[in-house]
């Protein structure tokens, strides 16, 4: 290449379903966003054990010059209960560093939305910060009677109606269905 020619720009990252494939880099990724903290989180019991619902959950993938297919971005759904209503658990959700501020997590977080609405689910709960879940459709009110496991932030606990009146009525422990 001469010192005169320029690398292509940067193509956006492409957002698809997790594969099995991804599932190494994703767990990398995860590690390095949240550190070895994270096992010790409520929302993680609701993960152990359980199975991620593979049709909801996606990965960002770079299109960079010499990086194409990189993880950079993942965001996993799994089933769980609020009292006897089944919802949709969003979580982790994790960006590379790097790749912060382009609203890349907003991306993952609205396909995996759209994703759970086109399978049925009624709504998607999360743990996380509300200004942020907030200009993405999520709020604490109507989870305010939705209890999480464990020691955790109840107004943390956030929710996002899929369909209409799917946020009503989630009172209850959440767990494993």
């Amino acid at each position: 290449m001469s010192s005169s020619a320029v690398a292509p720009s940067p193509l956006p990252p492409s957002i698809l379903l997790e594969r099995p494939e991804h599932a190494r880099a994703v767990e990398v990724l995860v590690d390095r966003a949240f550190g070895p903290g994270r096992f010790a989180k409520s929302s993680e019991r609701l993960r152990e054990g359980n199975r991620k619902l593979d049709d909801c959950s996606f990965v960002a993938l770079s299109n960079e010059w010499g990086h194409e297919g990189r993880v950079i971005g993942s965001v996993r759904l799994w089933p769980v209960k609020v009292g006897d209503k089944a919802v949709a658990f969003l979580g982790p959700l994790a960006v590379d560093a790097d790749e912060r501020k382009h609203g890349l997590g907003q991306a993952l977080v609205e396909a995996a939305c759209a994703a759970a609405a086109k399978a049925g689910w009624r709504a998607v709960l999360l743990v996380g910060d509300a200004p942020y879940f907030g200009r993405i459709g999520f709020s604490a009110e109507p989870a305010a009677q939705a209890t999480m496991p464990g020691p955790a932030d109840q107004r943390r606990v956030l929710v996002k109606a899929l369909v209409e009146g799917g946020d009503a009525g989630l009172a209850g422990p959440i767990r494993l269905p």
